[in-house]
């Protein structure tokens, strides 16, 4: 892109899913039940897990740290979505944008990170039973969520900063539903080429890295289980990370899609209704999937509600 002499605009226009008025109330109803429902779910997942002593292991400390980033990535994009809906108002000023996109990269990252962490603790627990009590004590817990907010912080700092060098020469009208990085570089008047070297460099270490460090935990994770002599055992064992590894498929899966499928068709938005499925219908589902085939989640829920527990 040639540098342009633009100064810098003060606000930019979402066009979400569709221009046609007549889609918007369904689309309003449609996001909103999908909002409650995740912030509830999730909600109700730290709660069980905080109140259980029993669930006061390093597997569900990293859960219900999950369920507080999941909140809050989608508190970052879904209500300004439903405002502009129901305002029927598309701008969003330049520092609020800014800041979604700040916040967007941050718990998108945290997601990633905390995946990871959980990988490594179902890789201690079943390929090292013996050490797994002295390796995650609540202090290296600690530190390891610590360590993925100080990176995920560091590097929505960066790209922001990235993105306050370029110049837009127009309104600019984002395609999406939030104030997505891509679409934001792309439509800049001035040279991008560093913005797309850094996008490109912390795309391979940020997450090509993590999702790495799951597949190896996952290939020990599964000779181990081959090992094991009983049918009942194997089972047992696999049981225990099961739901993190369908929450990683559902995650990775999703988030690939969006960007194989925006590339391959150059819209941007596909690339929107994509991105609807890693954004919000996987926070929304992520506490059903831990919950219902986990008995003592179950029994913790049950207590919170007032149901017997038999």
């Amino acid at each position: 892109m040639k540098t342009g002499n633009g100064t810098r605009i003060s606000e930019f226009l979402l066009l979400g899913f569709s221009e046609g008025p007549e889609f918007q109330p369904l689309i309003f109803g449609l996001f909103l039940s999908m909002y409650l429902t995740t912030v509830l779910g999730n909600l109700l997942l730290i709660l069980a897990i905080s109140s259980d002593s029993r669930l006061h292991t390093p597997m569900y400390f990293f859960l219900s740290n999950l369920s507080f980033v999941d909140i809050c990535f989608t508190s970052t994009t879904i209500p300004k979505m439903l405002w502009n809906i129901q305002t029927q108002d598309n701008v969003i000023n330049y520092a609020e944008c800014l800041s979604q996109m700040y916040f967007f990269l941050l718990y998108a990252q945290l997601d990633v990170f905390l995946l990871t962490v959980m990988a490594y603790d179902r890789f201690m627990a079943i390929c090292q039973p013996l050490h797994y009590t002295v390796i995650m004590k609540p202090r290296l817990c600690g530190l390891l969520v610590l360590v993925s907010w100080i990176i995920s912080v560091l590097n929505s700092l960066l790209q922001s900063l990235m993105v306050l060098r370029l110049t837009f020469c127009t309104v600019l009208e984002i395609h999406h539903f939030f104030c997505e990085l891509n679409q934001i570089v792309d439509h800049a008047c001035s040279d991008t080429f560093l913005n797309d070297l850094v996008i490109y460099f912390n795309t391979m270490l940020l997450a090509g890295a993590p999702l790495a460090g799951i597949l190896y935990s996952y290939s020990k994770i599964v000779s181990t289980i081959c090992g094991i002599s009983s049918a009942q055992g194997r089972y047992k064992a696999f049981s225990t990370c099961a739901s993190h590894l369908s929450v990683v498929s559902l995650f990775y899966s999703t988030g690939l899609w969006v960007y194989l499928s925006s590339a391959a068709t150059q819209s941007s938005h596909a690339s929107s209704v994509a991105s609807v499925m890693y954004t919000v219908v996987t926070p929304m589902l992520n506490p059903f999937i831990y919950s219902l085939r986990n008995r003592d989640i179950k029994t913790a829920l049950k207590r919170i509600v007032g149901v017997p527990v038999i």
